[in-house]
């Protein structure tokens, strides 16, 4: 319960409003992007997952007439902050077609 994930409507964060940031490991770095505030972004969460509840995220499409990332980010709910720790498992999966 604790720190929910939340997903944003894509149409709803322009590009102007990424900015690349970067995650420097021992042996490499990686490229990630973060969001500047704005208001007019509308963001979405599944109050009271459960575990049968999957969420799927498209981060990326190479089809520019489709929504093509999903920005998502956990956040600080206070009404939940004494609650056990939000859990996930991160499956990537490459589709080609």
């Amino acid at each position: 319960m604790k720190d929910p994930l939340a997903v944003a409507d894509s149409n709803s964060v322009p590009d102007a409003d990424l900015v690349p940031a970067h995650v420097n490991y021992p042996s490499h770095q990686k490229e990630f992007f973060t969001i500047l505030p704005n208001p007019a972004h509308r963001w979405y969460f599944k109050y009271r997952q459960q575990p049968n509840e999957t969420l799927f995220i498209k981060i990326f499409d190479s089809d520019d007439s489709v929504a093509n990332r999903v920005p998502h980010s956990a956040f600080s709910d206070p009404d939940e902050k004494d609650k056990e720790d939000r859990e996930s498992i991160e499956v990537r999966t490459l589709v080609f077609y």
